[in-house]
């Protein structure tokens, strides 16, 4: 800048001569004391400015180190109140069932379940939850009735969750089933149903294992403890714009020549359609109060397999699931195959869902399958198809129809239809 202005005026000089003639050697002199304080008020500006930036630099560098500072300070212990999650949900049902040669059944059904969870160290959880119904292990509805009487609340969850090291997970006391279910189907195992005993989950990158003992019986007292395993090892990849998931399982739950952990030892219908044998082997049921014990052991070997892609803007899923007990000769296989279209965990989403199972008597423990599907156990096959819709994010409606045929190893044969309308909260 000092240099353009002190040129421009030389030039000015320079190129009119006329006005240079006219100036006298004072006045000239002059001129040049102004250029001279102009051009030192020009240095003086620039070594101010510079100043600034060195300042501003400093400044910049400051606060760069306290953020750094502040980000490096470790964030305040979490309190209780921090460390603990509520959740749980409530339901509301409708239901109609139809079975052959009796006469048809409408009741009206609650649930409702809350669970606490404490995170009680970085790596450690402890649940307990709290369901209505009773000691049925597959259920907690409660049906409403007895002229506005109390309904019981019984203990559905209470657990240690253990994260040992990165994607291993190793559960105590009564929890969640860690078992994977094809299609969230419960061909196996109850959705309802929460084990006892000890388990296992690891995943990691592509694969998964889960493994599980559980009691359904563990006072010996009793006479018919029992003590159950097994185990899952899966895998899964996308492929495409699909994505598989596919696995294997075993498992063992050794009941042959014991009494059933649920229920009326002497009722065949406590087996839920398991075959049954009383002491001297007669079909359960053939004498009078007399005490029954399973016939078979249930080992069983699994295969299940999912796909899940998008048909459009909505999610799909297609599924199977089979499984066999080796030590039956005869009514040892139960399969699923089925299929999902959309959601409903938002306002105005929908799901659509269908599957065709069928179980054979003793393919399974019939006390821990579906408890909807063919009135629950096993020695049944049909259609269900189900629609649920989304209110909100914290409400959906539905039905489910079942389309089912019902002891059909017992040359009984009947069919059983069973419609249920849902409304459903959850909150967490």
């Amino acid at each position: 800048m000092k240099r353009i202005l002190f040129s421009t005026l030389v030039a000015s000089i320079v190129l009119t001569p006329a006005a240079f003639a006219a100036v006298s050697d004072e006045d000239f002199a002059q001129l040049r004391e102004q250029l001279a304080a102009v051009s030192a008020r020009l240095e003086e500006l620039a070594a101010e400015n510079a100043e600034l930036r060195a300042a501003q630099n400093q400044a910049d560098a400051a606060i760069s180190q306290v953020e750094t500072t502040i980000s490096e300070i470790p964030a305040a212990s979490e309190s209780w109140p921090d460390r603990i999650k509520l959740d749980g949900d409530f339901r509301y049902r409708f239901e109609n069932i139809e079975v052959e040669g009796s006469d048809s059944r409408t009741r009206h059904r609650i649930r409702a379940r809350t669970n606490i969870k404490a995170q009680v160290a970085d790596n450690t959880e402890v649940g307990f939850g709290l369901a209505t119904g009773g000691n049925d292990p597959v259920s907690t509805n409660q049906t409403l009735g007895g002229g506005g009487s109390s309904k019981p609340v019984a203990l559905d969850l209470a657990y240690v969750d253990w994260e040992a090291t990165e994607g291993l997970h190793l559960l105590a006391g009564k929890f969640k089933n860690p078992l994977k279910r094809a299609g969230g189907q419960a061909l196996t195992w109850d959705g309802d149903w929460t084990p006892e005993g000890l388990a296992l989950k690891y995943q990691r990158d592509w694969f998964f294992v889960n493994a599980l003992g559980t009691y359904l019986e563990g006072d010996s007292k009793q006479r018919n403890d029992n003590f159950s395993w097994g185990g899952q090892f899966g895998a899964s990849g996308t492929f495409g714009d699909v994505k598989l998931t596919g696995g294997i399982a075993y498992y063992s739950i050794p009941t042959k020549g014991k009494a059933t952990t649920f229920g009326d030892e002497t009722d065949p219908g406590d087996y839920f359609g398991n075959t049954a044998v009383e002491a001297g082997g007669a079909a359960c049921g053939t004498t009078p109060d007399a005490t029954c014990v399973f016939l078979y052991d249930y080992e069983l070997t699994q295969v299940f397999a999912e796909a899940a892609f998008n048909v459009g803007e909505w999610p799909a899923l297609v599924f199977f699931d089979y499984v066999n007990n080796s030590d039956p000769s005869d009514n040892d296989t139960g399969w699923i195959i089925g299929t999902r279209l959309g959601q409903a965990k938002d306002r105005g989403q929908m799901q659509f869902a269908y599957y065709y199972a069928d179980k054979e008597a003793d393919s399974m423990i019939g006390m821990l399958t579906d408890s909807d599907f063919g009135g629950g156990g096993t020695d049944s096959k049909g259609h269900s198809v189900q629609f649920n819709y989304g209110v909100n994010k914290s409400m959906t409606i539905g039905a489910q129809y079942f389309i089912n045929e019902i002891d059909i190893s017992s040359g009984s044969k009947s069919d059983f239809d069973r419609l249920m309308i849902d409304m459903q909260w959850k909150w967490k």
